[in-house]
C-alpha cells in the first residue's frame, strides 16, 4: 500500500495478520510487503466463535481501504462445510458464514471466500450437494440481488460469496473446473455469487498449469462453465505436490511444481483482467520477507515489459 495506491490490472496483494486490529496491524503489515489487495480472517480460521469485532478499527480499515482504493476480501473459517452429515457441524457452518458475510459488510470487503465443502460420514454425494443447496441459498438471498448496491441498514454494500474449488482431497464436493459448473447450477448462479480460483488448488486437482499453455487452457474452460465475469479473486499460490496430486501444499512463487511463466500466462488473459491476487505462501514471518519477495514478482510478471 502507498499513499495513493494506482490501481493496477491486476491488483497483488496477500492475506494480512489482524492480530491486535484490522488497520492497526494488518495494514501496516500489507505496506510493508508492497500489498495492493488484502484478504483477512474475521474470525478463528479453525474456530467456531463469532467475534463482534472493534467498530473503529472497522470504521478506520474501510475507510483507509477506500481512500488508496485496495480491495479487501475475508477468507471465512476453514472449518465451514455446508455438505456436513453433522447435523451441529452444518449448524455452526451456516452461523459462521453469516458472521463472515456481515463482518465483511462491516469492513468494506468485496467477497468472502468460503471452500466448497465435502460429503462426509459416508453419505451421497448428491445428498451433500442438496444440503449445500438447501443452506446455501438463505444466505445469499439475504445478500440481496443487486451485487453493485448500498443495501445493508448501514447503507454498505454486501460481499459477494466467493467459492473457492479444493485441491480434491477427501470426499471434495467441488474441485475440478466441471464441477465447478454443476456447483453454480445447483445455487441457481445467484448474482451474489462469484469465484476465487487458488492455483495450488486447481494444479493439484489435476488442471496442469505448468504444461504448456496449461493456464490458458484452464481460464478458458473457466470462461466456458462459469462465464465471464464470474471469477472475482485469484489465490496465487505455487506448489509443493505434483498436479493431480490432491495435495494442498503451498508454495513460493515459482519455487514449486508450476513455476513462475504459469502466472504470466494467467496474467495475460481476458478472465482474468481486473481480477485481484492474493498471495497465500509461506514464510511471511513477522516482516514478511518472502511475502514481499512473492508480491514483487507477481507484479514483474503483470507488467508488459516482462513478456
Amino acid at each position: 500500500m502507498t499513499s495513493r495506491t494506482i490501481r493496477a490490472r491486476n491488483p497483488v496483494g496477500s492475506h494480512v495478520p489482524v492480530a491486535g486490529g484490522l488497520a492497526a496491524k494488518g495494514l501496516a503489515y500489507a505496506r510493508r510487503i508492497g500489498a495492493e489487495a488484502v484478504q483477512v480472517f474475521v474470525a478463528n480460521a479453525r474456530g467456531w466463535a463469532t467475534p463482534p469485532g472493534d467498530p473503529a478499527q472497522d470504521e478506520e480499515f474501510r475507510r483507509r481501504c477506500a481512500e488508496d482504493d485496495v480491495p479487501v476480501y475475508v477468507h471465512a473459517p476453514y472449518l465451514i462445510n455446508l455438505g456436513s452429515h453433522t447435523e451441529a457441524t452444518a449448524a455452526h457452518s451456516v452461523a459462521s458464514l453469516r458472521h463472515s458475510l456481515r463482518r465483511g459488510r462491516a469492513i468494506g470487503a468485496r467477497g468472502v471466500v468460503v471452500h466448497t465443502g465435502s460429503a462426509t460420514g459416508g453419505r451421497p454425494r448428491e445428498t451433500a450437494l442438496a444440503q449445500v443447496r438447501e443452506l446455501t441459498l438463505p444466505l445469499l438471498d439475504e445478500l440481496g440481488d443487486d451485487p453493485c448496491g448500498p443495501d445493508g441498514p448501514d447503507g454498505l454494500a454486501a460481499p459477494e460469496l466467493l467459492l473457492e474449488p479444493t485441491a480434491g482431497q477427501g470426499f471434495s464436493l467441488c474441485s475440478r473446473l466441471d464441477e465447478l459448473g454443476a456447483y453454480l447450477d445447483l445455487l441457481d448462479r445467484h448474482p451474489r455469487l462469484g469465484v476465487c480460483l487458488d492455483t495450488c488448488h486447481v494444479f493439484a486437482a489435476g488442471h496442469d498449469l505448468a504444461a504448456h499453455g496449461g493456464a490458458k487452457a484452464l481460464l478458458d474452460e473457466l470462461l466456458e462453465v462459469a462465464g465471464p465475469g464470474r471469477l472475482r479473486l485469484l489465490h496465487a499460490n505455487d506448489s509443493k505436490a505434483a498436479a493431480g496430486s490432491r495435495l494442498d501444499r503451498h508454495e513460493n512463487i515459482g519455487a514449486g511444481r508450476i513455476g513462475a511463466e504459469p502466472f504470466r500466462e494467467l496474467l495475460r488473459h481476458p478472465a482474468t483482467a481486473g481480477v485481484p491476487l492474493i498471495i497465500e505462501t509461506p514464510g511471511g514471518g513477522p516482516e514478511g520477507p518472502k511475502a514481499a519477495a512473492d508480491i514483487a514478482l507477481l507484479k514483474e510478471l503483470r507488467e508488459p515489459a516482462a513478456r
